[in-house]
């Protein structure tokens, strides 16, 4: 489906931010920027090509933009990446959100981030409102830490972790579990982060962006199938929780923490899908694992007004699809072409 038919068909414009599967769209994911400090393996390809300057909203831009989703009934904002605090001036973008939340107009502001860059930002983010940050750890091991992200240091990611917690603000940690990589691994992050007061959510690999041969099928690792395991050794309660995200809950007795399941692949989660994503260009994608998009960018930028960038996001949300097409298999293509930093997480 092309950029104009997204625009010329679906709801009509000032319609409520619900799609054609009755799902009210509340959530929010916006990409600070494709680039990023790290070279996740499960991400991005080794050498990656970001893009240029100029196809890039301002920072000004974004805030616009997602002033109109909150005018439409969003209520929570997840800002990406790549990763969001490797991009100069940031924390404007969090101050100017941070407003709706003063106004009531905004639940929740929230952020994904690797934590290499925590311990500078830690304090003005709670500063802006922000309560809770997301961080992707896939390992506790420096060696195998290094080997995953190809350029990190884990000491900067638990300096950017002290950090946070020195500043108030709450950790769930989200582990990408990878099949001969950290499955081993698996038990002790759950009990680690018992210890430091983090919650863990678990995630499935996801078919996006060529990483060249057979990768994808090597790192995927089922989630039920370490469930079950972990259910040998700890006792997984339960709850019915939902945080507005896709992951499904249980509670570790021993620790009283939560632990998450993101599962695209062994467990659609698609049925109650209420978000979108809004890359660093401006791209309003549906679904993480369809290509139907609109651009708002060009709107935006030839002067379109509030109504006109509001009719816009109503039309594209009409159109949303029914869920993604992700699949893994020796004969499986990647589900959608650009790669997880291009789309944000």
């Amino acid at each position: 489906m092309t950029g104009e038919q997204v625009l010329t068909n679906g709801q009509q414009p000032g319609s409520e931010l619900t799609d054609g599967f009755g799902r009210e769209i509340t959530y929010l994911r916006v990409s600070a920027t494709d680039r990023c400090d790290l070279r996740c393996v499960y991400c991005m390809a080794e050498d990656m090509t970001f893009l240029p300057k100029d196809d890039v909203l301002s920072l000004e831009e974004m805030e616009r933009l997602c002033s109109a989703f909150i005018g439409l009934g969003v209520r929570k904002i997840r800002v990406t990446g790549g990763e969001p605090l490797v991009r100069r001036g940031v924390m404007s973008l969090f101050q100017g959100l941070g407003q709706h939340l003063k106004t009531g107009a905004l639940n929740e502001l929230t952020l994904t981030t690797n934590a290499t860059q925590l311990d500078r930002f830690a304090d003005d983010l709670y500063g802006a409102g922000v309560r809770r940050v997301n961080v992707s750890l896939d390992t506790l091991d420096p060696a195998k830490f290094a080997a995953i992200t190809r350029l990190g240091r884990i000491e900067k990611v638990f300096d950017g972790l002290a950090a946070a917690k020195s500043a108030g603000l709450s950790v769930k940690i989200n582990m990408v579990a990878l099949r001969d990589h950290n499955e081993d691994e698996i038990s002790d992050m759950l009990a680690w982060c018992g210890r430091q007061g983090f919650d863990l959510t678990l995630i499935e690999v996801m078919p996006m962006g060529d990483m060249g041969g057979p990768m994808r099928l090597d790192q995927y690792l089922p989630l039920s199938l370490v469930q079950s395991r972990l259910a040998k050794n700890w006792d997984l309660q339960d709850i019915d929780d939902n945080t507005g995200g896709p992951a499904r809950y249980v509670r570790v007795a021993e620790t009283g923490r939560k632990l998450g399941f993101i599962t695209p692949l062994t467990n659609n989660f698609c049925d109650d899908c209420n978000r979108v994503r809004l890359t660093c260009t401006g791209s309003l994608f549906m679904c993480l694992g369809q290509d139907d998009r609109s651009d708002l960018r060009d709107l935006l930028r030839a002067g379109g007004d509030g109504t006109e960038l509001q009719q816009a996001i109503s039309r594209a949300i009409g159109v949303k699809p029914k869920g993604h097409d992700f699949a893994i298999g020796h004969d499986s293509a990647p589900a959608v072409a650009r790669h997880m930093n291009a789309t944000g997480g």
